[in-house]
C-alpha cells in the first residue's frame, strides 16, 4: 500500500508517516522542510520517499504533481498547516494569506486533483486534519479557525461525490497536540502535559481511517468540548476566549 503525508517532517505528521513505515506502507512525505524530510529517507531504507513542496506557492504544488502524476495511493492524509495568533488587525494580510493557501486552498486543490486525475486507488481513504475549532471557536485566530471550517465544510460536501469514485473521506477534529508547532502559538502558561500526544493521535487516525467513520473527534477532552459547544456556545466561546485570547502577550505568524 502506498500512502501521502503532507506536513510530514514534523509533529503530527511525522508521527503518522513513522507509524506508517513501521506497518509496512511505502510512503510519500511532503513539507518544506528538507532536513527532516532526508532524514526519513535515509532511516526507511528506501521505503519513503521525499518531497520539497511548499504548499503555499501554486507552482511548487505543480511541480509535485508533474513528478507524481504516475502514482497512485491507498491513503492521503493532508496534514500541514500553519497558524497566526494575536489580535486580528496586528497581524499582517501576507501572513493570512500564507495560511488561507497552506491550510485551506493547498488541501482543497490536492484532493480535488488526486481524486479527479484517478491517483486514488479503489477502496481509499483520504484524511483531512481540521480543529475542534471548527465546534467551539478560535478567539485570538480567527483566520486559522476559518480555515479548518472551510476544510471540514469542503470535507463534508465531497463525502458522498468522492465515495461515488472509490475513495472515502475521514475529517479529523483534533484539539491542542504535544508539538513545537503548538507550542509556537500557545498563550502565555499554557501546559503541554494537557495537549494530545503526537503518537497517539496519529495512532487514532490510522486506526479510524480502516474503519467506515466519516468523523474522527480524537479524545474524550475533544468530544466533551463538542458537546459543550453544542449545548452552550456563547458560554464555550467565552471560556475560549478567557483561555486563549486574554493571555495572548503579541501577534505570532
Amino acid at each position: 500500500m502506498r500512502a501521502l503525508v503532507t506536513g510530514a517532517a514534523h509533529g503530527l505528521g511525522r508521527s503518522l508517516i513513522e507509524q506508517l513505515l513501521a506497518d509496512g506502507h511505502d510512503v510519500i512525505a511532503v513539507d518544506r522542510d528538507i532536513d527532516p524530510l532526508e532524514e526519513l529517507v535515509v532511516s526507511s531504507r528506501g521505503a519513503c520517499r521525499a518531497y520539497l513542496v511548499d504548499m503555499a506557492n501554486p507552482e511548487s504544488i505543480s511541480r509535485f504533481f508533474d513528478r507524481t502524476r504516475e502514482m497512485t495511493f491507498d491513503l492521503v492524509i493532508l496534514n500541514a498547516g500553519i497558524s497566526a495568533t494575536g489580535k486580528f488587525e496586528d497581524i499582517p494580510s501576507g501572513a493570512y494569506e500564507r495560511l488561507i493557501a497552506v491550510n485551506a486552498t493547498a488541501p482543497i486543490r490536492l484532493a480535488a486533483q488526486l481524486v479527479g486525475g484517478g491517483q486514488m486507488n479503489p477502496k481509499s481513504r483520504i484524511v483531512f486534519v481540521s480543529s475542534l475549532s471548527h465546534a467551539v471557536g478560535y478567539p485570538g485566530a480567527s483566520v486559522y479557525a476559518a480555515t479548518k471550517d472551510a476544510i471540514a465544510i469542503y470535507a463534508k460536501s465531497v463525502r458522498k461525490p468522492f465515495k461515488k469514485r472509490g475513495t472515502r473521506v475521514l475529517t479529523v477534529f483534533p484539539g491542542p497536540i504535544r508539538t513545537d508547532h503548538a507550542e509556537k502559538y500557545a498563550p502565555a502558561g499554557a501546559k503541554a502535559s494537557k495537549r494530545m500526544d503526537p503518537e497517539k493521535l496519529a495512532a487514532m487516525i490510522l486506526k479510524a481511517a480502516k474503519s467506515k467513520s466519516w468523523e474522527l473527534w480524537p479524545g474524550t477532552a475533544a468530544q466533551l468540548a463538542k458537546m459543550a459547544a453544542s449545548m452552550a456556545p456563547g458560554l464555550t466561546l467565552s471560556a475560549m476566549r478567557k483561555a486563549i485570547f486574554d493571555k495572548l502577550n503579541g501577534p505570532v505568524f
